[in-house]
């Protein structure tokens, strides 16, 4: 591990004898020290390093301190860094305003007294040092909470995946039985709160279990796929298509106004599912045909319940299976809807 970078203090004064005197004066301190002759050396210092002081000579040719301290602030990395004027006129109260007004944290007076510098610059670098450990802390702290907030988001994805999958049929993406019960229970409310009609169509595929058994089952899987998405373009947005297991679909459609309009839909099925299907498998391509046998039901005059809507719909898809496959049928009205 690389060991931490040692402060840096810059010294400011343009006699050689007072950079040597500083430098003597502060050798035994942790510190990498930087010795600028004039204020264009200390501001060109600025740009390449950043420092835990500057201690700053005020009486300079051409650019004295005070006018040093005031460019090196406009710097955003240096505006916080602190300066203390090294000056023989530290009892000049306009001076030492003027000091202030420039950016001036301390002074400290000509001759200067070994004890003093070696206090002040202490204090300074432990303001420097506590500076250190607060930025590690907040950098550490925001790793941790973009940390947290990854491992939030990701609970969150997992979470949702979980719902989903709870609710939808792993290999078509459809809603599943659950959700299609759901699905059926919120269309009767509906129809209820607002007098209207919907149909439910109960699809069972023709031919299937022949392409399964001569193919495979992921052929028979890839077969499930493509009839789901047939299904899924001949719906308006507000039906709904579930697969309820093997190879058995339901279909909500909502605000259906006659029993003609679902037979119409339920025949559309039927004439798509016929249609033959191209499967893709890995190097080789496979053409199958299946049928659909669709029966279907209407709320409420096939069933004022879920489930006797449901016997509705499933009787007269078996009905139209017998009656030659691939085939729509509306169911019978009973005599008493219950």
């Amino acid at each position: 591990m690389n060991a931490p970078a040692r402060p840096k203090i810059l010294v400011v004064d343009d006699v050689a004898a007072n950079l040597l005197v500083m430098r003597k004066l502060l050798a035994k301190a942790e510190i990498e020290l930087i010795e600028a002759a004039s204020g264009a050396e200390a501001l060109s210092a600025c740009l390449d390093h950043e420092f835990a002081l500057i201690l700053l000579d005020i009486n300079m040719p051409e650019m004295d301190g005070f006018e040093t301290a005031e460019l090196i602030a406009e710097e955003d990395k240096n505006r916080l860094t602190p300066i203390i004027f090294v000056t023989a006129s530290y009892g000049d109260d306009i001076n030492r305003l003027k000091g202030y007004h420039a950016g001036a944290v301390d002074y400290i007076a000509k001759p200067i007294n070994d004890q003093i510098l070696r206090s002040k610059v202490r204090v300074f670098l432990e303001l420097w040092s506590a500076k250190q450990d607060l930025q590690q802390f907040a950098s550490r702290l925001n790793e941790r909470n973009l940390q947290l907030e990854h491992e939030i988001a990701e609970r969150l994805r997992a979470e949702a995946e979980a719902r989903y999958l709870a609710h939808h049929d792993a290999l078509t993406g459809l809603p599943n039985r659950l959700l299609f019960l759901d699905r059926l229970d919120t269309a009767i409310k509906r129809a209820d709160r607002h007098g209207s009609c919907f149909a439910l169509l109960y699809v069972d595929i023709d031919g299937f279990k022949p392409v399964n058994d001569l193919h495979g089952h992921a052929t028979g899987d890839l077969l499930l796929q493509k009839i789901a998405q047939r299904l899924l373009e001949g719906l308006r947005r507000s039906d709904t298509v579930a697969r309820l297991g093997g190879d058995e679909f339901a279909v909500v459609l909502e605000e259906i106004r006659s029993p003609q309009e679902a037979c119409l839909i339920g025949e559309q099925f039927c004439r798509t599912l016929s249609l033959p299907f191209l499967l893709e498998k890995p190097g080789a391509s496979l053409e199958v045909r299946v049928g659909g046998s669709i029966g279907v039901a209407l709320y409420p005059d096939h069933g004022k319940s879920r489930d006797s809507l449901l016997t509705a719909a499933d009787a007269a898809m078996y009905q139209a299976k017998r009656a030659g496959k691939n085939h729509c049928l509306l169911a019978t009205k009973p005599d008493s809807v219950h």
